[in-house]
């Protein structure tokens, strides 16, 4: 019984309404004498609260004398503050955004241990509607393949950038060449993963050295859109270097050095 008070009193009544209400539901008609026995609270907060109850539509007194008090149903109870909640939070969820200051900025977070990394990463994946765009190693894929697969059978564009040499039968996957430079480039396996162009992270989910792996979360739209495109440009390159092998092989020589060279030296 204290449970279903304190639930009462959780939807808006207060101590002694919620005692008095749940009072007249184990018995009713009943006098205002009867109810603060049975709700065991003294007799004067009884008629107040019998008042406001009344004002409130939830108790409803007889025209006899003495004067008896009726309960709403648990169901009419229920239902009208399952509206008032409803409203309520539809009325915040268009309102609250308009006085947001015009000068706030999403945070950049960041999350630490392998654990709560796959946990994150996870918890984004599972909140997607319509797109996730990932580049990750074989070792998170193993971790995230089900998710990923739920996302997709839920209807949602996956496409998927393999570090290394991973089976994944669904979505749209492009197998990235460069494993020996990016290992080299990176002391860890590191992720790429946005969601709705609304969500990302990017970081190391494991590292070679001692350090704690670390990735970085955020919904600020222009760090997820750059989370986004490296990704992209990665898909764009690898589907190039899939289609036209022998002419990138001609113009930047093996593994594209030429092209390395000029960038990175």
């Amino acid at each position: 019984m204290d449970e279903i008070i304190e639930k009462l009193k959780e939807i808006g009544l207060n101590e002694y309404q919620s005692k008095v209400y749940v009072a007249l539901l184990k018995k009713f008609p009943s006098t205002g004498y009867e109810v603060s026995k049975l709700a065991n609270i003294p007799q004067s907060r009884t008629y107040d609260t019998l008042k406001v109850l009344e004002s409130m539509h939830i108790v409803i007194p007889s025209n006899t004398k003495p004067i008896t008090y009726t309960p709403i149903k648990p169901k009419e109870l229920t239902k009208r503050y399952k509206r008032k909640i409803d409203s309520t939070i539809n009325f915040l969820e268009k309102k609250l955004p308009d006085i947001k200051d015009d000068k706030y900025t999403e945070p950049i977070l960041s999350v630490s241990g392998r654990t709560k990394i796959l946990d994150k990463m996870i918890e984004i994946i599972k909140s997607a509607q319509k797109t996730i765009y990932v580049s990750l190693w074989a070792n998170d894929f193993k971790y995230l393949e089900t998710h990923l697969l739920d996302a997709y059978n839920r209807g949602l564009d996956i496409k998927i950038v393999k570090y290394d040499n991973f089976i994944c039968n669904f979505g749209t996957v492009f197998e990235h060449s460069g494993i020996a430079m990016l290992e080299h480039y990176r002391h860890g396996k590191f992720i790429f993963l946005s969601v709705d162009n609304t969500e990302g992270v990017f970081g190391l989910t494991e590292s070679v050295k001692s350090e704690m792996p670390e990735i970085i979360w955020t919904k600020n739209p222009e760090i997820v859109f750059l989370i986004k495109a490296f990704t992209v440009h990665d898909m764009y390159m690898i589907d190039i270097e899939d289609n036209f092998p022998e002419q990138l092989r001609y113009f930047y020589g093996a593994g594209l050095k030429k092209l390395r060279d000029k960038i990175l030296h």
